[in-house]
């Protein structure tokens, strides 16, 4: 989010910020959909010491850009203080796509958090996705990270995935078999005119129609790296071992969607701060306990990657010090609500975790 230093508030900069990035190889730093926003990418990395060294670097780049067109950038994912109608990025898809969808479309100035894990087919990425279901409310719990909404506390730990699912092919999905499987259902959805094409297909994962990847969709975006990291390490887990399973003939468990739908609820409006939606059982249990089945059914995938450690150790520091959400209020009530300090806040801390030269 691109904010004004003086107020806080959104400012639609993104067109004068990008023309001032620097060309960095391995980032990329690109528009979105409306000028207050700007996206950040790295490179594809087998390690997370690597992976981090690029965020920290494309955060330093979208930095340094916004600072020179008179911003600062934060890593939050929804708008902190009230600030006047987004103003969409002048390209004919986003004019499209308000056409199409109205205010559904004018209300997505949101920033959520997106990992690519490599995939040797998009059998298995389809395969790896059907059985991913139920973890996607964990990863949204631990990333959670937007209970402000234009200055009100929306009650959620993520208003983010509130404003999300307002696309209509946003959020859980039915699982899809295979390949075929799902360029049928998804061609289906496009001919409601539900999405323009495969970009707008908005599910908690898809693969990707640029890269040889399962992009997995259903997190916040962070403003600590660590958690960027811990999200990505637990992501390539998450996918190398629903690969395997589908690899050794495993059967697909048998969740319901609107059960999905439940836990993806409760995910937002609890985040690490309340019960979730076990992810084995179905049944309410603690978000330790949620977490801890994650990290038991992926463990072998950790320690394969050499990232058993890292996250664990992560995992303990959100448990004890809270999550993005939490951060946010604790550090509004600690100066009477006043949700400018939340904005300076986030500001320090992004810039906190700039790679500076």
């Amino acid at each position: 989010m691109l904010t004004d230093p003086a107020s806080g508030r959104l400012t639609a900069v993104s067109h004068q910020a990008l023309a001032q990035a620097d060309d960095e190889p391995g980032v990329a730093v690109d528009q979105e959909l409306f000028l207050q926003q700007l996206e950040t990418g790295t490179g594809a990395h087998p390690d997370m010491d690597a992976l981090e060294a690029d965020i920290r670097r494309a955060r330093r780049v979208a930095g340094e850009a916004a600072r020179a067109a008179g911003a600062v950038a934060i890593a939050v994912a929804t708008p902190v203080l009230a600030a006047p109608q987004p103003e969409l990025t002048p390209k004919d898809r986003y004019r499209t796509m308000v056409e199409r969808f109205g205010d559904v479309a004018r209300d997505q100035l949101v920033c959520g958090m997106h990992v690519h894990v490599d995939v040797a087919s998009e059998d298995e990425a389809v395969a790896a996705f059907d059985r991913m279901r139920p973890w996607f409310p964990v990863l949204l719990a631990i990333s959670a990270n937007s209970p402000y909404w234009y200055g009100r506390d929306t009650g959620y730990a993520s208003w983010r995935a509130q404003v999300w699912k307002r696309w209509p092919t946003a959020g859980p999905t039915e699982p899809f078999g295979d390949a075929e499987g799902y360029r049928r259902a998804t061609a289906a959805l496009q001919e409601t005119g539900a999405a323009l094409d495969d970009g707008m297909l908005y599910f908690d994962a898809r693969p990707s129609r640029r890269y040889p990847t399962l992009e997995i969709r259903a997190a916040d975006m962070c403003t600590e790296v660590e958690d960027v990291v811990l999200l990505a390490a637990l992501g390539r887990a998450l996918v190398s071992s629903a690969a395997a399973a589908w690899a050794a003939g495993e059967p697909l468990r048998d969740v319901r969607t609107d059960m999905l739908r439940a836990a993806t609820w409760r995910a937002a409006r609890y985040g690490l701060g309340g019960d979730l939606v076990h992810p084995v059982t179905g049944r309410l249990a603690s978000a330790r306990e949620a977490v801890a089945a994650l990290v038991q059914a992926v463990a072998g995938a950790l320690d394969e990657a050499g990232d058993r450690d890292r996250t664990a150790e992560r995992i303990e520091q959100l448990f004890a010090g809270g999550s993005g959400a939490a951060r946010q209020r604790a550090v509004a009530t600690a100066h009477d609500d006043d949700l400018r300090t939340v904005v300076a806040d986030l500001g320090r801390r992004t810039e906190d975790s700039w790679e500076h030269r």
